[in-house]
């Protein structure tokens, strides 16, 4: 026997109307509702924890039901249930009332918009959903010009965004209970997304490709040189000390002296041409290093860093490629300590105003070789990881003045905190930092042998 689940109904002025909809099922006398249409309706996600338990996660919260058991635990608490969990011919039942907390877990978790922001570049054009809390997102096989993104529980109301940037023709979001749909219409053939999630605030980031002009002729595009020339660039120098540790160790110092280091491994065993920004200790401005690296026509741009932070415990490596939206504040805060160094340049004619469409222009410079900096850091700090066995922060994306402008794939790599006592000892031994020169140089050198393996099998390298 089936009816509608009055609980359920009694949410009917908070919750998508498709819940009111969702019907109950008579049990040994008792009222349940079937789990698995639960779990479709709120857009939640079911990890199975053998025949006894199953793991329910609805936003943030996690929901562990185990069979005939009349408690469940939500988030690690106990909740009663008020009748134990069964399962009828394969098919889990929970009693009304959770179904009904789970349901009110849904609309407190439930993300709202924030924002629906666009960006058109030379290669690629950029669309960021901001939303009040992380978004569950599904995105379907694009149409012939039409690519959609569900948005799992998505409180929002009906816009259109027209883009018109020759790739891009509109965004159009669409309230879809219990959740939304984002369609994305192309003025041509519609292209897989690029999808990021970032924190702080919780964001989604599709990035669509262009197709070059060869290929949206049927044309092969043609191949790239061989990679040849490299740009090492040591942080900070001269009056610029960067971070300093707890026992006086210098960033500029550790940076130079690693940076030397990776420079004679790279040239020595790669047979590569290897530039350095600086080779003293002396400042360069943070626009110099790209220059420099775009005036020598450099194949690669890597700035090596160290980290600092007030709180002495954190440790760890990272490694940075350029972008608008940063992955979380931390990336932020990062970006604005490297940045502060512009303070110390001198100023130049034209002021603030000046420095802004700098920025700008900088960042569309970047864009065309985001695709290809996010790989390189990636191959770069997964060597660094297993070789140093230290804490992987992770690779991040932010708003990085020196990564600016760069005409080719650039990384910015920080080697560890001077402001962690134990991290500032390693980083003072001269056999640690030929152990991080040689974890960067083999990252390098994964990344060459990928590019010149691609280059060859064109049969057109030069």
């Amino acid at each position: 026997m089936r009816r509608a689940c009055p609980l359920l109904v009694g949410l009917l002025l908070l919750l998508p109307p498709a819940v009111a909809a969702l019907p109950t099922v008579v049990h040994e006398g008792r009222a349940y509702v079937e789990l698995a249409r639960l779990v479709e309706l709120l857009e939640a996600r079911v990890e199975a924890g053998g025949s006894e338990r199953v793991t329910l996660r609805v936003g943030p919260h996690a929901v562990i039901f185990t069979r005939n058991r009349a408690e469940a635990l939500v988030d690690g608490r106990p909740m009663a249930l008020g009748a134990p969990v069964r399962v009828r011919g394969g098919a889990w039942l929970v009693p009304e009332a959770a179904a009904e907390r789970v349901a009110r877990l849904a609309l407190a978790a439930a993300p709202t918009l924030v924002e629906l922001r666009y960006r058109s570049y030379p290669s690629f054009t950029r669309v960021v959903l901001e939303t009040s809390a992380p978004l569950a997102h599904r995105v379907e096989p694009p149409a012939a010009r039409e690519l959609r993104v569900r948005l799992a529980a998505l409180a929002a109301e009906a816009r259109v965004e027209a883009v018109g940037d020759g790739f891009v023709d509109e965004l159009r979001l669409e309230p879809v209970p219990p959740g939304a749909v984002l369609r994305v219409t192309f003025q041509g053939r519609a292209v897989d997304p690029r999808v990021t999630t970032l924190a702080d605030p919780p964001r989604l980031v599709l990035d669509l490709r262009r197709p070059d002009e060869d290929e949206a002729r049927g044309r092969k595009p043609p191949a790239p040189a061989l990679l040849r020339t490299i740009v090492l660039d040591a942080g900070h120098g001269g009056h610029d000390s960067g971070a300093v540790g707890p026992t006086g160790l210098m960033e500029k110092d550790l940076v130079l002296d690693i940076t030397r280091r990776v420079a004679r491994l790279v040239e020595s065993e790669l047979g590569v041409k290897v530039l350095l920004t600086r080779d003293g200790d002396y400042f360069v401005p943070l626009r110099e290093r790209t220059s420099f690296a775009n005036r020598e026509r450099a194949d690669l741009f890597v700035s090596i860093h160290a980290n600092a932070h007030p709180h002495a415990s954190w440790a760890g490596v990272e490694t940075y490629f350029l972008s608008s939206e940063a992955t979380d504040s931390e990336a932020r805060r990062v970006a604005a300590l490297e940045n502060s160094v512009v303070q110390l340049e001198r100023p130049a004619a034209g002021g603030r105003a000046n420095d802004v469409v700098k920025a700008i222009l900088w960042d569309l410079a970047q864009s065309a070789f985001q695709w290809e900096s996010s790989r390189l850091a990636e191959i770069v700090q997964d060597s660094i990881t297993r070789s140093l066995r230290i804490p992987n922060r992770g690779v991040k994306q932010a708003g990085f003045y020196v990564l600016g402008g760069a005409a080719m794939p650039a990384i910015l790599i920080e080697v560890g905190f001077v402001s962690n006592p134990a991290e500032e000892r390693r980083l003072r031994d001269s056999r640690y930092r030929d152990e991080i020169a040689r974890a960067i140089a083999n990252g390098i050198a994964e990344y060459k042998r990928q590019w010149d393996q691609a280059a060859r099998a064109d049969g057109r390298a030069r």
